[in-house]
């Protein structure tokens, strides 16, 4: 068995579109990243990565590298399970936490977790998000961002 745990950040930014485990949110901002900004996508990511041993989402997808600026990060997500499969390695389950203030996130949640079994080729049974808020403290609470984090569990 594998744990690997991964966490991602961004700030809003006026306009834009907000993605969230590869769904589309409607909210008046979206958040400044080089791709879609994807919180969720994103930690998850890492979390595969740092599990199978395979680094971080910067060293495979760089922001520096202009094939990546403005890409879905589901396609992200899809190349990431790929190199875990080839790694020999299968997702047990993962378990994601939203960070924001606001947007309320609760009636997408369920989108979330179809988009991401699909696309982790599992049942979405093994997929769990949460989402909270920090009471209006920090970051988050004023406003200014989302967090995510995740933990998945892989087996070899």
């Amino acid at each position: 068995m594998r744990i690997g745990q991964g966490i991602d950040v961004h700030a809003f930014k006026t306009g834009g579109t907000l993605v969230l485990g590869g769904v589309i949110i409607p909210y008046p901002r979206g958040l400044e990243a080089h791709s879609d900004g994807d919180v969720v996508l994103h930690a998850l990511c890492d979390a595969l990565l740092g599990a199978a041993g395979l680094g971080d989402i910067g060293q495979h997808f760089p922001s520096s590298d202009p094939t990546w600026r403005d890409i879905d990060s589901r396609v992200l997500l899809r190349s990431t399970i790929a190199m875990v499969i080839e790694e020999g390695c299968r997702l047990v389950n993962a378990d994601i936490t939203v960070v924001a203030q606001e947007p309320h996130l609760r009636p997408f949640i369920g989108a979330m977790r179809g988009y991401i079994s699909d696309d982790l080729q599992v049942n979405a049974d093994q997929v769990n998000i949460k989402a909270t808020t920090t009471e209006r403290l920090g970051f988050a609470g004023r406003g200014e961002g989302i967090a995510a984090f995740a933990v998945v569990l892989l087996e070899d």
